[in-house]
C-alpha cells in the first residue's frame, strides 16, 4: 500500500521545458512515473523534449491526458498561479516544488485549493515518492526501498529535504523499506502538513511504523505530537533539526525562525517525548534508532 500516488498516478509538469521541469522531468520517468505531458503557455501543440506533449494550459492537459496530480517547477512569481490552475482544471493532487513563493500568494493559493478539494504538497519541498511505483520531485530515486514480502516499512513525513535522503539511506541499508515519504517543506504557509499525514499513515496497513522530521520554528511538531498520543498506535521515530541554532535568525526555511519564545528544538523534543515518541539525538541516529524501535515493535 501506499499514501497519495502510486503507479496509476498521472502527472503533469507545469515548467516542462524549463531546466528544472526538464531535467526532473526525465528523472521521474526514468523512475517509472506515469508523466503524461506539461504545461508551458505559448507552446501547446509542441512536443517536450522527453517526447510528450506541451499544452497551453492545465485544463488542455487535463481534457487530453485524464491527468490527476501536477508537479510544478515554474518560478517562484508564478507557483502559485500553477496551481491554482491546476486546481481549476480538476487536479487533485499539487506537488509545489518551487521555493521561494511569497508567503501571501500561498494564503491565496491554500484558500482557493482547499475550497476545490485539491492536495498540496510543498511548496519550497523535495516532493513525494511511493517507492518502486512513482516519484514526483527531485528526491533520488535509487536511495529508497520499496516494500516486498518480509520487510518492515515505515512512511516518512519531513521538512527537510536533505534530511530526508539522509533517514531514507540509513533505512534503506538495514533493510528497512519506505511505503512512501512526502517532503512537506519549511515555509509558514503550506499543504498537507504532519497531521493530515500522520492520519493516512496510521490507517495503511503496509506502514509498520513512521519517522518525522521536523525543525525549529512554528508550533507544527507540538501538534503533531498531541495528535500521536491521542491517535496514532504505530511507533513513531522523530528528529528536530535545528537545536543550535540562536533566536530570532532565520534557518534555511522561511518557517525555521525562533520568535516569541515559541519554535525551540528544546520545546518540541520535550513535546514528543512526552507523548511517547523516540527522538534521535542526531540525524545520524535516525535510521538506528527506528531499527531499534521496529525490533521490540
Amino acid at each position: 500500500m501506499s499514501i497519495l500516488v502510486d503507479r496509476t498516478t498521472r502527472v503533469i509538469c507545469h515548467g516542462i521545458t524549463g531546466n528544472a521541469g526538464a531535467f526532473h522531468t526525465a528523472q521521474c520517468l526514468e523512475y517509472g512515473t506515469q508523466i503524461v505531458g506539461g504545461v508551458v503557455p505559448g507552446k501547446g501543440g509542441t512536443k517536450s523534449e522527453h517526447g510528450l506533449p506541451v499544452f497551453n494550459s492545465a485544463f488542455d492537459a487535463v481534457r487530453e491526458t485524464g491527468a490527476n496530480c501536477s508537479m510544478v517547477f515554474v518560478p517562484a512569481a508564478f507557483a502559485a498561479d500553477s496551481a491554482m490552475e491546476a486546481a481549476a482544471a480538476g487536479i487533485r493532487l499539487v506537488v509545489l516544488i518551487t521555493e521561494g513563493v511569497p508567503t501571501l500568494d500561498m494564503v491565496r493559493c491554500r484558500k482557493y485549493l482547499d475550497e476545490r478539494g485539491t492536495q498540496l504538497i510543498g511548496p519550497n519541498c523535495p516532493g513525494i515518492i511511493t517507492p518502486g511505483q512513482a516519484k514526483i520531485g527531485i528526491m533520488p530515486g535509487y536511495i529508497h526501498k520499496p516494500p516486498a514480502a518480509g520487510t518492515k516499512n515505515i512512511g516518512l513525513i519531513s521538512r527537510s529535504g536533505t534530511l530526508t535522503y539522509e533517514a531514507v539511506w540509513q533505512c534503506t541499508t538495514r533493510g528497512i523499506a519506505q511505503t512512501t515519504c512526502v517532503g512537506i517543506g519549511g515555509d509558514p504557509v503550506k499543504g498537507l502538513n504532519f497531521i493530515e499525514l500522520l492520519a493516512m499513515f496510521e490507517k495503511d496497513a503496509e506502514t509498520h511504523a513512521i519517522i518525522l522530521i521536523g525543525e525549529i520554528g512554528g508550533t507544527d511538531e507540538e501538534a503533531a505530537a498531541a495528535y500521536i498520543r491521542a491517535n496514532v498506535r504505530k511507533p513513531v521515530v522523530a528528529f528536530i533539526a535545528g537545536q543550535t541554532a540562536p533566536p530570532g535568525k532565520r534557518m534555511g526555511h522561511a518557517g525555521a525562525i525562533i520568535s516569541g519564545g515559541e519554535g525551540t528544538a528544546a520545546s518540541k523534543i520535550a513535546a514528543l517525548k512526552e507523548a511517547g515518541i523516540h527522538v534521535a539525538t542526531s540525524p545520524a541516529e535516525i535510521g538506528s534508532t527506528m531499527a531499534k524501535v521496529l525490533s521490540v515493535a
